[in-house]
């Protein structure tokens, strides 16, 4: 194994005792007659006995069914298409809410302003209340409703509120402009919209009404708006917003109204998720009710280690599937700790007292995240108590060796670092922990249990210990039940993530992320989005390789990378966002360039280098760079959706730059 990749934590003895994956592994040995040993050894069973592993995680995890099911799962060569649990019959929300005890449910904090709190027996109550009210106005089983609100309590209660009575659900973050909220909305045609007066970002109210009601002045299905008070003093004014109401006026005065959980088939539809958009219209993707439970479960407890006397949070919002996965926590009993505005606000190290104020035992991040702390030479641990801090998990974008380090040397010594990677298109993960082996620097653990994961090179053959693209091989509960107005056929399915490999005689999901398989440990390093690559003079380079490098560099706080098809070959062209105090003059043109040759290899050196403006780097909503829609631009194409990233007036530059690069 090469110096780069250090091993920088091993599970103690005491920690593999109380681990619930030991348990796991216990149990299974127990149950199926297995001899699992260790971490490796589970994963190989995990895909080897497909069936089993999902039988075993029903059973372990104690998923609520009203009916059990026929078998675990019809087909696994029909790929898409399977059926999973045919037969059982159970509710989303009912899972989600087992729990009714007076523990903390959610522990809330609006950036500096707002702090709200609710147990277990509240959180039922007012599920309760709001489904009443729901089914009062006619919502039925696979109606849709959506959400266009921030990170407040109020937006898992409606979810949870819509799930009890079958409802399919589908959210949008607040600061989404409504042009995106509309492309997205606007194909499912919900009946129902949860909205909010603003929200706060960096001590600044941004009033969405306007926004509200342009959404629904655009999709004629919506029948009820209803409206939380969030940024307003008392009840807000909803009068603005067509159909709306205010939260308080809404929901049932009957203050404990009896819970029926509507009792669906396996394959249920609970979530609508939505492609960031940046190549065209965003695609939505039908999760199906069990299919995401019986995952998050599994990634939860046996990967995250999620347990009942954990506070549970990730830096994230309605509009990324994160915030879908952190909700699925309440299955496990934990406290959820929801923020909503700038983490890095009012001080960089803001998150890190909310850690040790709140406790925080599991902390979810992002890669940009990390980088900016380590770019800033910030020590948290010199200045918070993380005594309580036990597991930091990191994903959205691809961690470099440096930044696994500088979590071990300058937040806590001794934690887990989980790294994780998946997608929206399987709320989930392909990639990440398995808290029994030990952590390398820049290397996910390995691959997601159950999820048959490899690695292909371009002729489709198995390859580790060399750049491929990452498939999977064999179906998993939790991958779309269907595409919105797909057909019969599943072309949109298909063509998205099937068609790539079929010239190849291969029937495989492609998901589209460059990585290597390391041979030697098992775990897995991430070079970026496949269809981002650059192949200059043919040859294949992740654009995390060379972000990896450059983003260490102090004058440098961050970068984008993209390859411009010229004079026959592809060259690379750099923008730089500098820190502040640094000018991108010919000295550190150089250096970029010195750095990037040692470090990497003259393939990764760019032919071109320019100053990005200050928010110059796009960004979807989920924080990862947006390479295509610049690349598009270039080349002079134009670019369908800018309202699908966080940042579209970024773009301008780059409509700028176009000429000058011909």
């Amino acid at each position: 194994m090469s110096d780069e990749r250090k091993k920088l934590w091993e599970p103690s003895e005491d920690w593999l005792k109380n681990v619930e994956a030991t348990r796991f592994i216990e149990f299974v040995n127990k149950n199926y007659g297995a001899n699992i040993t260790g971490g490796k050894e589970l994963y190989r069973w995990s895909v080897e006995k497909i069936p089993d592993f999902w039988a075993a995680m029903w059973d372990f995890a104690g998923i609520i069914a009203s009916k059990k099911y026929d078998k675990v799962v019809e087909d696994l060569n029909v790929f898409p298409g399977t059926k999973w649990f045919p037969g059982a019959l159970l509710n989303f929300a009912e899972n989600l809410l087992k729990y009714k005890d007076d523990k903390l449910a959610f522990d809330f904090q609006g950036e500096t302003k707002v702090s709200k709190q609710m147990t277990y027996a509240e959180l039922n109550k007012t599920v309760a209340r709001l489904a009443k009210s729901l089914k009062e106005i006619g919502v039925k089983v696979e109606d849709r409703v959506v959400s266009y609100i921030p990170n407040l309590i109020e937006t898992p209660v409606a979810m949870l509120a819509g799930a009890a009575i079958g409802a399919t659900w589908a959210s949008c973050g607040a600061e989404l402009q409504p042009s995106a909220v509309i492309d997205r909305f606007g194909q499912i045609e919900p009946k129902v919209l949860f909205t909010v007066d603003g929200y706060f970002y960096r001590d600044k109210v941004f009033d969405i009404r306007e926004n509200a009601k342009a959404v629904v002045e655009a999709i004629p299905s919506i029948e009820k708006v209803i409206v939380v008070t969030y940024v307003s003093d008392g009840k807000c004014d909803v009068s603005g917003i067509p159909k709306a109401v205010n939260w308080e006026d809404f929901i049932s005065k009957d203050e404990d109204p009896p819970l029926e959980f509507e009792q669906l088939p396996f394959n249920h539809p609970i979530y609508v998720m939505f492609s960031s958009g940046t190549t065209g219209k965003p695609k939505c993707m039908v999760q199906s009710a069990g299919g995401v439970l019986i995952n998050h479960l599994k990634e939860l407890i046996l990967s995250t280690d999620c347990k009942r006397s954990d506070v549970l949070n990730y830096i994230t919002a309605p509009s990324w599937m994160m915030w879908n996965w952190l909700i699925s926590g309440l299955a496990v009993g934990c406290t959820i700790f929801l923020y909503d505005g700038n983490p890095l606000y009012p001080d960089p190290l803001r998150f890190f007292e909310l850690i040790e104020k709140h406790k925080i035992s599991i902390f979810g991040t992002s890669a940009a995240y990390i980088h900016y702390l380590m770019g800033l030479g910030v020590k948290p641990a010199e200045k918070y108590d993380l005594s309580a801090l036990r597991e930091i998990s990191q994903t959205a974008s691809t961690l470099s060796p440096e930044g696994f380090e500088y979590v071990y040397r300058e937040i806590k010594k001794d934690l887990f670092f989980n790294s994780i990677s998946g997608g929206t298109d399987i709320n989930g993960c392909f990639a990440g922990a398995i808290p029994i082996l030990p952590v390398y620097s820049g290397e996910l653990q390995g691959r997601a249990l159950a999820m048959k994961v490899e690695s292909y090179n371009d002729n489709g053959d198995i390859v580790e210990n060399e750049q491929g693209e990452l498939v999977c091989e064999a179906p998993a509960p939790s991958m779309p039940i269907y595409f919105w107005e797909d057909d019969d056929n599943m072309t949109k399915y298909k063509a998205a993530y099937f068609d790539f490999f079929k010239p190849m005689g291969k029937n495989i999901w492609r998901h589209g992320d460059y990585i290597v398989i390391h041979s030697d440990t098992g775990g897995i390093t991430f070079w970026g989005r496949s269809d981002a690559v650059l192949k200059p003079s043919g040859v294949r380079i992740g654009t995390a390789e060379i972000y990896n490098v450059i983003e260490q560099l102090p004058e440098v706080s961050d970068s984008l990378v993209i390859g411009q098809k010229f004079q026959g070959d592809i060259r690379i062209i750099m923008f730089v966002l500098l820190n502040e105090g640094y000018e991108l003059n010919d000295d550190l043109k150089v250096k970029i360039r010195q750095t990037l040759r040692e470090k990497t290899s003259p393939r990764h050196v760019p032919k071109l280098i320019f100053q990005a403006p200050p928010d110059g780097i796009p960004y979807t909503f989920s924080n990862k760079k947006v390479e295509i829609a610049v690349t598009k631009i270039i080349h002079g194409m134009s670019v369908a959706n800018r309202g699908a990233l966080r940042n579209p007036d970024s773009l301008d530059f780059y409509m700028e730059m176009k000429d000058k690069l011909q």
